[in-house]
C-alpha cells in the first residue's frame, strides 16, 4: 500500500457547475453529496459555489475569468483546498496551479480515490485502490501536474503525493502498475478457487448505493459483526457469511463496497476481482435509500455500474430501507412507484425483513432444478461428485449403472450434468 500521511483539516470551497440540461437545485444536491465525500476525506467545508455554463472551457472547466474570482475568494477565506464536482482534464488542474500556487484544485474523481485510500485495510482492497490512484495519477505527470513537484501534502495528496512523490516518474509509475496488476491476477485466481467450492450454494449479493444501509442489512440478517458506521464508503472489502433461511440448501449472503455516482471508472476496473462477487450472484438485492430524494439518481447509477460489470441480467429485488425515516406515507408510495415490486423495509428497526427472507426463499426455488441422471458403475468419482451440493431425491441401481434424481441450484446442476457428458 502505498505510504498514508496524517493530516490536519483543510479549509475547501464546493464548486458545482449547471450545464445545458441541469437545474440549480440537482446541481447543489450533488453538491449535498460532494459535501459529504469531502467530510469523510476529511475537509472543513468554507462555502460553495455553483456557475452556469453554455459549454465547457477547455482551460478551466468554468472559464477564466471565474476561475481567477474563484481562486481570489478562495485565498481571502484562506482556503487551501478547492473541489470541483466534476471530472477536470490533467491540462485543467495545470492551469489551476498556473494562476495560483497555494491553493490546491482536485476533481470529484480525486477526493473519490482519496477516500478509498483512506479506508482500505486489507491487502486486496489496497492493491485494488493503488493500481487506480496511479492510473489516476499518470496522465497527470505526463502533463506535468505541478503541484507534485511543490511537495504540497494534504487531501488529494495522501498516498505520498508530498515529499516522496516528486522522486517517482512516468516509468517507475508505469513498472508499478504493472507489478499491481500482476498482483491482482493472483488474488482473482484465490478468488476463483474460493468461488468454485461455493458454486454449490445459493449466492445473494448485496448491492446498494454508498451509506443506504447495506452493512446495516447484512448485520440484520446473517447475525455477523460487521463494521457499521455512517460514513461513505466505510466498507471496501467483500464480506461473506451463511445465511440460514433453509436448512436443506445453504445460502451465501455478500456485501462489497457501496456505488456512488461519477464512480472513477479506474475504481470500477481495479475493483473487478472484488465485484466479481456480485456479478457470480445468483441474486441481486439493490438497497436503496427510500428516505432519500436523489433516489431515482441512485438507481441509474446502480444500473450503469452493474451493466459495466455484466452483472445486469442477474434476478433482482429492489430493497428500500430506511422506511423508519419516513413519516408521509404518500411519499413511500410515490418512491414505491419506481421500482417494479420492490419490498419497503428497515434494516435498523427490523421491519419487515421476514418478507424479505421469504422473497429471497421464493427466489432460489425458482433458480432450482430437477434432473434425473444415470452413470456407469465404473465412473465412482463421478457418482460422489453428483452428490455433492445437492438434494437427493431418490436412488436406483441395477445390473450396470446408478440412477439418481438430484435438485440443487441451477449452477450446479449445470455442472454435473457436464460430468455425465
Amino acid at each position: 500500500m502505498i505510504e498514508k500521511q496524517s493530516l490536519e483539516q483543510e479549509k475547501a470551497f464546493l464548486v458545482g457547475v449547471i450545464q445545458p440540461g441541469m437545474t440549480e437545485e440537482i446541481v447543489h444536491e450533488h453538491l449535498d453529496e460532494l459535501e459529504l465525500l469531502a467530510d469523510t476525506a476529511g475537509a472543513e467545508i468554507a462555502g460553495r459555489i455553483t456557475q452556469r455554463i453554455s459549454k465547457v472551457n477547455p482551460a478551466t472547466f468554468i472559464g477564466k475569468g471565474k476561475a481567477e474570482q474563484l481562486l481570489n475568494q478562495a485565498k481571502e477565506l484562506k482556503v487551501t483546498l478547492i473541489i470541483f464536482d466534476d471530472e477536470l482534464s490533467p491540462a485543467q488542474i495545470k492551469n489551476y496551479h498556473k494562476i495560483s500556487e497555494k491553493v490546491k484544485v482536485l476533481d470529484r474523481s480525486g477526493l473519490i480515490l482519496d477516500i478509498f485510500q483512506k479506508h482500505a485495510q486489507t491487502k486486496e482492497a489496497c492493491t485494488q485502490v493503488d493500481l487506480a490512484y496511479l492510473q489516476y495519477l499518470l496522465p497527470r505527470l505526463t502533463r506535468q501536474w505541478t503541484h507534485l513537484e511543490r511537495q504540497m501534502g494534504g487531501i488529494g495528496t495522501r498516498a505520498g503525493m508530498g515529499e516522496t512523490q516528486i522522486e517517482i516518474d512516468r516509468r517507475l509509475i508505469r513498472t508499478r502498475i504493472s507489478k499491481l496488476k500482476k498482483e491482482l491476477i493472483k488474488i482473482e485466481k484465490e478468488r476463483s478457487i474460493q468461488s468454485y467450492r461455493r458454486q454449490s450454494e445459493f449466492r445473494v449479493s448485496l448491492v446498494g448505493y454508498t451509506n443506504a444501509g447495506k452493512s446495516t442489512l447484512f448485520k440484520a440478517l446473517t447475525g455477523s459483526d460487521v463494521y457499521i458506521q455512517n460514513q461513505l464508503f466505510a466498507t471496501l472489502d467483500t464480506t461473506v457469511r451463511q445465511l440460514n433461511l433453509n436448512n436443506s440448501h445453504p445460502i451465501l449472503l455478500s456485501d462489497t463496497v457501496g456505488f456512488i455516482r461519477k464512480l472513477p471508472h479506474s475504481l470500477v476496473a481495479s475493483f473487478k476481482s472484488t465485484l466479481k462477487e456480485v456479478l457470480e450472484a445468483d441474486l441481486i438485492l439493490v438497497i436503496l435509500d427510500i428516505s432519500s430524494s436523489q433516489i431515482a439518481d441512485h438507481i441509474q447509477t446502480i444500473k450503469d455500474i452493474l451493466k459495466e460489470i455484466g452483472a445486469h441480467e442477474i434476478p433482482q429485488i429492489h430493497v428500500l430501507n430506511k422506511v423508519d425515516l419516513i413519516s408521509d406515507r404518500n411519499m413511500i408510495k410515490k418512491q414505491q412507484r419506481l421500482f417494479q415490486n420492490p419490498i419497503t423495509i428497515s434494516a435498523q428497526q427490523h421491519l419487515r425483513l421476514s418478507e424479505l427472507q421469504s422473497r429471497i426463499l421464493k427466489k432460489m426455488e425458482e433458480n432450482f432444478l430437477t434432473v434425473d441422471l444415470e452413470f456407469p458403475y465404473d465412473q465412482g468419482k463421478a457418482i460422489a461428485k453428483a452428490q455433492e451440493g445437492v438434494e437427493v431425491l431418490k436412488r436406483e441401481y441395477d445390473d450396470t449403472s446408478m440412477k439418481l434424481r438430484i435438485r440443487g441450484s441451477r449452477t450446479r446442476i449445470n455442472q454435473i450434468l457436464a460430468l455425465e457428458n
